[in-house]
């Protein structure tokens, strides 16, 4: 007699096929290597500012825009991967883009003169864009909705271990050969998962939607209330403690603290790692508590005080900065995993490609901003009130995050 217990379901809403769960935590570590290979392209760019600032004369406004060049190509193409995900499914977009990635490195390290460069950098992030579309479509869609939390914290793990790939090689290479070696990294790394993708990653299956019910399952999300406006307006704020952090870490701990640039790339790099760690543990929080809003709220007031701590021990010069430097940056890495999920989770399978783009979008249009918009602050009132400025960013967020969590119908 057959058995009359339900099936266990998958998170697209299809029955649990035996050994589908290996197979997500297979995908989410193919998209974890593939988001980290692109990370260290868009994050390359910053740690060269140290070289460029002192050694090429270069302002940090001008070397702050440079390095904020892959940032602003990637805001020129998330939607467009997302849609093309939502579209033929997330291995070909993983992978094509890696290649192209791959390709304007090697223009970057050919480049002749900051101009040259600065347009490799943009095509390199405008590709590079498509693993931050896509591989949230992975997560979204081959974990059930118990462990996305876990999950995407882990996914989300590949921005700051991109960030400590770039922070540990960037510096030191481009102090000897030049730019080019210093690029060397994200060329193998970039070229290497572009292949890995295109053999290995699977796409998940699509939901199975029930009849009548294909009108509802593909309604835009943002025409139904306000919750992904809000959240997309809280990640843009949240991203500026983050971004000046990643950016300016390094050339303060060089040109402020007076620390080694080979020192103080270890040291942003263990910054980095550690708030990857932290993204897992805010992941695991948000499947226990039954909540990511909840969770996001306390980040973001974490982060405002975190950011005003490190102003303080700047401004008195206290020899415990660096340390109060790598817990703002382990709080300011915090957020992205439990807004992302939330995005995906209101969006539905039928909009989560676009949605998380549009996401990443308004997050890097911030960042993009912030290079040289800090770095010009930093230049005419220093860095304790430059991170003031920035600690006034998370506390505006507070009041925008909703109170409540929402899911799309059909996820």
């Amino acid at each position: 007699m057959p058995s009359k217990t339900p099936a266990k379901t998958t998170a697209i809403g299809s029955p649990q096929r035996a050994g589908s769960l290996t197979r997500a935590w297979w995908m989410l570590g193919i998209g974890v290597a593939a988001q980290t290979a692109g990370t260290v392209f868009v994050s390359a760019p910053a740690f060269l500012i140290p070289m460029l600032h002192q050694e090429r004369g270069l302002s940090l406004a001008q070397a702050g825009l440079l390095a904020a060049a892959p940032t602003l190509g990637m805001v020129l193409t998330l939607i467009l991967w997302g849609a093309l995900a939502d579209r033929i499914g997330e291995k070909w977009v993983i992978a094509g883009g890696l290649a192209l990635t791959a390709l304007a490195t090697m223009g970057a390290m050919a480049a002749q003169g900051y101009v040259g460069l600065g347009i490799f950098f943009i095509l390199g992030g405008m590709a590079a864009a498509s693993t931050n579309a896509a591989s949230g479509r992975v997560v979204v869609g081959w974990f059930p909705k118990d462990r996305r939390g876990l999950a995407m914290g882990i996914r989300q793990m590949a921005q700051p271990l991109g960030v400590t790939v770039a922070a540990v090689t960037v510096p030191t290479l481009a102090a000897g050969p030049g730019i080019a070696a210093a690029l060397a990294v994200p060329l193998v790394l970039t070229a290497v998962l572009a292949v890995a993708c295109g053999i290995w990653i699977v796409n998940p299956p699509r939901q199975a939607k029930p009849v009548g019910s294909a009108v509802v399952a593909t309604a835009n999300p943002y025409r139904r209330n306000s919750f992904l406006w809000r959240i997309h307006a809280v990640s843009i704020l949240l991203v500026v403690p983050q971004f000046t952090l990643s950016t300016f870490g390094l050339v303060w701990l060089v040109t402020a603290l007076h620390w080694d640039a080979l020192a103080a790339g270890i040291l942003v790099g263990v910054a980095q790692f550690v708030g990857a760690v932290g993204r897992i543990g805010t992941g695991i929080l948000s499947d226990r508590v039954g909540s990511r809003v909840r969770p996001l709220r306390w980040v973001a007031v974490a982060a405002a005080i975190a950011m005003l701590v490190l102003a303080a021990t700047d401004a008195a010069h206290w020899g415990a900065a660096a340390v109060v430097m790598v817990i703002a940056t382990t709080i300011s890495v915090a957020d992205n995993g439990l807004a992302f999920t939330s995005v995906a989770e209101m969006a539905g399978t039928a909009w989560a490609g676009r949605a998380l783009g549009a996401q990443n979008t308004g997050q890097f249009i911030a960042a993009s901003a912030v290079g040289p918009a800090i770095g010009a602050l930093i230049g005419v009132v220093g860095y304790p009130l430059a991170f003031v400025a920035a600690a006034l960013c998370p506390l505006v967020a507070v009041p925008l995050i909703p109170r409540a969590d929402a899911e799309h119908d059909h996820l």
